[in-house]
């Protein structure tokens, strides 16, 4: 097993609004939810803010504008500016300004993010491939966005014309359920060209890249819900992550999780960031966590003990991380989860 590969989450004596100076936080499962606040949301960011910690939030849908998000946020009770939002928009459009002539024609498919993006960095958003672009980009346009915006694309590539991507995620939450995100679409261009974008958002290092510079955080601590984008993209940028159970990830995934989809640190929600976080130690041929012990057995991960649930699964964490290395664990952890109520 490599050195530096997490085998147990991570216990910190200090409150975790103190030991980083900022948030980068997802917004979807972690401060909101089909447009209304997660519970204890509102109030845990603003004493966090209240303490001294810096807020910013990162978000991989490039539909909305940074004015747009920062507005919503103010609307839910949660005081933002348009300068604390990173959008994949923002990061995409980087990468674009860093390969073309400034003040270029840009094939844009998606919606205003992605242009107010680009007009930030001074180059042209245009609607058609005949209209010259050096680029062509594509982000997430929402629901009615035209099929005849794919074939522009297309076209544009055809002609040799560079492609990027905000980002590459399958799906997208909604008040209703789960939505075809931009990587569906994404993938209707690649089928159609047999073609590949570069792609900018999380859990990729442009994305990272762009928070951090607009951030300027020293010690940032990477907040989300889901392992393949928010815990991704902490490991990739080489910076701590807090995963938080509000979202789309649950304990069996999170006991099955590779090396770069390990958080540093689990809570239910983000009242996390207001506490320590427990260690876990080594008991004999297992690990422990507050009252819990959990061991991994021949077929299945095993777990004794009691007290709060939190611990019980970061002790199931430890056995399993552990028992897999550098690999999944695929030990059955059903009973043990079913103890805790996951």
């Amino acid at each position: 097993m490599s050195q530096g590969v997490r085998t147990r989450p991570a216990g910190s004596e200090r409150v975790l609004s103190e030991a980083y100076d900022t948030a980068l936080l997802d917004l979807d499962g972690v401060v909101y939810a089909g447009g209304n606040a997660i519970a204890h949301a509102v109030e845990s960011l603003a004493a966090a803010r209240e303490g001294g910690m810096h807020l910013a939030y990162v978000t991989n849908n490039a539909l909305r504008t940074p004015d747009a998000v920062a507005a919503h946020l103010t609307e839910l009770g949660i005081p933002a500016e348009a300068s604390d939002v990173i959008t994949s928009a923002q990061a995409v459009a980087r990468l674009v300004a860093e390969e073309v002539p400034a003040g270029a024609r840009v094939l844009v498919v998606g919606g205003d993010g992605l242009r107010v993006a680009l007009r930030e960095h001074g180059l042209v958003p245009v609607e058609s491939a005949d209209d010259g672009p050096a680029a062509v980009v594509q982000g997430y346009g929402g629901p009615e966005l035209p099929w005849g915006r794919f074939a522009e694309a297309c076209y544009a590539i055809a002609r040799g014309v560079p492609w990027f991507a905000s980002n590459t995620d399958l799906t997208i939450p909604g008040a209703r359920g789960i939505a075809p995100g931009n990587g569906a679409a994404v993938q209707v261009v690649r089928i159609a060209t047999g073609a590949e974008p570069r792609v900018a958002g999380k859990p990729l290092p442009p994305m990272h890249r762009e928070t951090i510079l607009r951030t300027g955080a020293e010690r940032p601590l990477v907040v989300g819900d889901r392992l393949d984008t928010d815990i991704e993209g902490a490991f990739n940028g080489g910076v701590d992550s807090l995963l938080v159970l509000t979202g789309v990830t649950d304990g069996a995934q999170l006991l099955a999780a590779a090396p770069e989809h390990r958080p540093t640190y689990v809570d239910a929600d983000l009242r996390g960031l207001l506490a320590g976080q427990p260690e876990v130690v080594e008991a004999g041929a297992g690990f422990r966590c507050g009252g819990w012990t959990a061991t991994a057995g021949r077929t299945r991960l095993e777990l004794e003990g009691d007290g709060a649930a939190l611990d019980g699964l970061r002790a199931l964490c430890a056995a399993a991380w552990t028992a897999a290395g550098e690999g999944v664990c695929e030990l059955d952890g059903e009973k043990a989860l079913a103890r805790l109520g996951w």
